[in-house]
């Protein structure tokens, strides 16, 4: 008798939403800057794309040289780009300053550009089989792009089986005061089933309040898990079922801090849906020890970063899977040009590649 083959059955699919943007990064000769793709929601795409993750892309890009620049960056990383429509307006620029400690601070451009002109036609295109929605950062509280992207998130939840995932990744400078930016981020955070944020998001929108109950309240309003990222102190995690734990961070060489959110969210969806993480129901029963792993390696990813001019997450070589278990766990990290960086202990690892949704 010939055993049936059976077909090979899809990863999970991971669509972000948001904005794409250039970041001209000051080098160290005043007045010089370097420009290279950015956007909270682009680096997210691109590091689950180098993680090995099927990722979907939906941003507007601009018909013109930054933007084309843009949609080569994704495509040679492997992200779908099917619902990126090209968009008339010109790219969204951020000037990236960085102090003696390598931490960024952003002047945006950002009137009348590409990101935040969405329609309803182009938000209908969200891919079939997104299984995690990831969304945040300025387009998800820019007018009138955050009613478009609250339309698809909520859309999808209602749906009861995407996992919706969000990122402040607040801005001062463009919020503006607290209370808007607590209204705004609020929002987000109802129809989000996980949230990560970082300390610098949640003391400026709730200053002098303990972290402990921002967490409570942000359970409350109806997310499942709550991650805030430490700098290199790590990050502190907290679940509606599991309870809390922290983390601590990882000692690197910093070399600027470009991207390195972006990078740690990427990392932690990446674990998340390796473990099978990957719907409000098994997010809702998760077992601490499996969040404490996804949450380690979502530090290494960060820390990693941190080591590379610019938002450039490492690409994972993963241990290679036991037959009576299919998640992997991140052993190895490297980066696109070679410079390969030690994760946790383990056997020698296989090259994975990223591949289209």
């Amino acid at each position: 008798m010939t055993e049936a083959v059976r077909p090979a059955v899809q990863p999970p699919a991971v669509t972000v939403i948001g904005e794409a943007l250039i970041d001209l990064v000051q080098l160290d000769t005043p007045g010089d800057y370097r420009a290279r793709p950015g956007g909270s929601p682009f680096n997210v795409a691109i590091g689950l794309a180098r993680l090995g993750h099927r990722t979907a892309l939906m941003a507007r890009l601009a018909d013109n040289t930054f933007g084309r620049l843009l949609r080569a960056h994704a495509a040679a990383e492997g992200v779908d780009l099917t619902c990126a429509p090209a968009a008339a307006e010109p790219t969204t620029l951020a000037v990236v300053s960085m102090d003696a400690e390598g931490r960024a601070s952003y002047d945006f451009y950002l009137d009348g550009t590409a990101d935040w002109q969405w329609t309803e036609t182009e938000t209908a295109l969200v891919p079939r089989d997104t299984a995690v929605l990831h969304f945040g950062s300025v387009a998800s509280w820019t007018s009138p792009a955050d009613r478009h992207i609250h339309s698809v998130a909520r859309r999808l939840r209602a749906g009861g089986t995407t996992l919706i995932s969000y990122d402040p990744n607040v801005r001062p400078a463009l919020l503006g005061d607290p209370e808007r930016g607590r209204q705004a981020v609020e929002r987000s955070v109802g129809t989000a089933h996980l949230v990560k944020a970082s300390r610098e998001d949640v003391e400026w929108l709730y200053p002098g309040t303990p972290i402990e109950k921002i967490a409570a309240h942000w359970l409350e309003l109806g997310a499942l898990l709550l991650v805030v990222t430490d700098g290199p102190d790590g990050a502190h995690v907290f679940h509606a079922g599991a309870g809390s734990l922290s983390r601590p961070g990882r000692k690197v060489a910093v070399v600027d801090t470009v991207g390195a959110g972006d990078a740690f969210t990427a990392g932690l969806l990446g674990a998340l849906t390796r473990h099978g993480l990957h719907s409000p129901r098994t997010l809702a029963a998760a077992d601490p020890g499996v969040l404490r792993i996804a949450v380690d390696d979502a530090i290494l990813v960060s820390a990693l970063t941190c080591e590379r001019l610019g938002a450039d997450p490492p690409t994972a070589l993963p241990r290679p899977a036991s037959p009576a278990r299919a998640p992997l766990e991140v052993t190895d990290l490297t980066f696109p040009d070679g410079n390969r960086r030690r994760g946790t202990d383990g056997p020698a690892p296989r090259p994975m590649q990223p591949t289209g949704s």
